[in-house]
């Protein structure tokens, strides 16, 4: 029988009271505690069972998550924007098949071998044990279920310390996890948390003696914090990532991959365009097929303004507006969109504040270039040195070239969007960690693995 939408609601609705009735998800969920020392206990006894496991165990577990995954897809996505507030259902859709689909497991986890007349030397990816992860409210099940899938394939468990405003959905795919591990005759709690997420907790798992690796995704402070613990630290932080247009370029197909981009789950992945640089020569080219062919609602000067004082506070983001749609953020400063608005664009300096920070919304400011080398040099202002991603239109090599080397960043997409960076329209794996920061880029599963040399001297030695 096809699920309905009336019924994928009803099964949301019933999930999240389920949740609220009992007062803690411990009764209700796999792998949930009050407290993190006895989460982080009890994911050291599930590590001393997964690490013996075979590599087949291991990836029948991998194999349940991603059958799992797909199969709860619509119901997370939902879980996700009810409780954040932020994207959109049919994107996180897609995000969590594609993280099912193209999240390395096992197949990642190699062994290197030296053999010769002194005998026969391994290098191989061992497990770091128990994981510390802090995750966002962003990605709040896509990122859990990505981690899950790289770190159990490398032989770890993890406890994760979500985001307070993601808790419900966390759990709900932290439960999918643990029962994906109990079907395949694994442990229980191989992904585990506590019930009510703090940075209180956040601190004991950073200082735990029983966690030798925390992955953090989330803002500068986070990282911060983790890269400050005294632990091996994978940090995933902030980006700002600028998409340069030259004259080279295919103007209307740029305009298309770029809005595209950036209004992909209303601009929350951390890798979607988040301001133009456009050469002088092609600018109003490409202003003009945004605003007429793909979405683009122009503000003016003054608009510009209310949008700044809504969007942005003293302390930083109003996360109302965070992962909201384009329309929504104009009916907050009074506009009402027409139904096929889905981007904001308007004509700044790199200095305006809804250019050169971080916005996570589906805005776009145009900057513009008096050539291509005036360009490069904006938007590496722009990236504020995060290394994160970038992206380029242009049919000039020589060009791609330069730019990517001034960039320097993890990712650089050329002539798509940038979802494709994750393997959606673009070839390559998926994750939700992209640790630029702390130079791990994409992350998979030998990325939460040890290198190990195993030497045996003047043994098996047969040729």
């Amino acid at each position: 029988m096809p699920v309905s939408e009336t019924m994928v609601q009803d099964i949301v609705k019933e999930v999240v009271a389920r949740m609220q009735l009992s007062g803690t998800a411990q009764s209700t969920y796999h792998g949930v505690f009050a407290d993190m020392n006895d989460a982080i206990a009890a994911a050291k006894e599930a590590q001393k069972k997964v690490r013996v496991m075979t590599m087949d165990q291991r990836e029948q577990i991998i194999s349940n998550i991603r059958r799992k995954t797909h199969e709860s897809a619509e119901v997370l996505a939902r879980m996700g924007v009810e409780e954040t507030g932020m994207g959109n259902v049919g994107d996180k859709i897609l995000k969590h098949h594609l993280l099912a689909d193209k999240t390395p497991g096992t197949e990642d986890i190699t062994t290197t071998a030296w053999s010769g007349d002194r005998g026969l030397t391994l290098v191989e990816m061992g497990p770091f044990g128990v994981i510390g992860a802090i995750t966002p409210c962003t990605n709040p099940s896509e990122t859990v279920l990505c981690n899950c899938i790289g770190m159990i394939a490398a032989g770890n468990t993890v406890v994760f310390n979500p985001h307070p405003q993601a808790v419900k959905t966390s759990m709900f795919a932290m439960n999918l996890v643990n029962e994906a591990s109990i079907e395949a005759g694994g442990p229980d709690n191989v992904a585990c948390t506590v019930e009510k997420p703090t940075l209180a907790s956040s601190s004991v798992m950073m200082k735990h003696k029983d966690i030798p690796l925390i992955a953090a995704t989330g803002g500068p402070g986070v990282v911060t914090a983790v890269l400050s613990s005294g632990k091996r630290g994978i940090g995933a932080g902030a980006g700002n990532p600028p998409a340069l247009v030259d004259e080279t370029a295919d103007i209307r197909k740029a305009a298309q991959d770029i809005v595209n981009g950036c209004t992909f789950d209303n601009n929350l992945p951390c890798i979607a365009e988040k301001e133009i640089v456009a050469v002088d020569s092609i600018a109003d080219e490409l202003m003009h097929y945004m605003i007429s062919e793909q979405g683009c609602y122009l503000i003016s000067k003054e608009e510009q303004d209310r949008l700044v004082n809504t969007v942005l506070t003293p302390k930083g983001l109003n996360r109302k507006c965070v992962g909201r749609s384009a329309r929504v953020l104009l009916s907050m400063i009074g506009i009402e969109a027409p139904s096929n608005i889905r981007c904001i664009v308007f004509e700044g300096e790199k200095e305006h504040p809804l250019i050169s920070e971080e916005l996570m919304m589906p805005i776009l400011g145009l900057v513009r270039a008096k050539d291509f080398d005036d360009a490069v040099e904006k938007a590496v202002w722009l990236e504020h040195g995060n290394r994160h991603s970038a992206h380029i239109h242009s049919k000039n090599i020589d060009n791609i070239t330069k730019y990517a080397r001034a960039i320097d960043t993890a990712i650089l997409v050329k002539n798509a969007p940038s979802y494709a960076a994750l393997g959606f329209g673009g070839e390559g794996y998926c994750t939700f960690t992209i640790a630029s920061r702390t130079g791990e880029g994409l992350t998979s599963a030998s990325t939460f693995t040890k290198r190990r040399r195993c030497v045996m001297s003047d043994s098996l030695c047969i040729r």
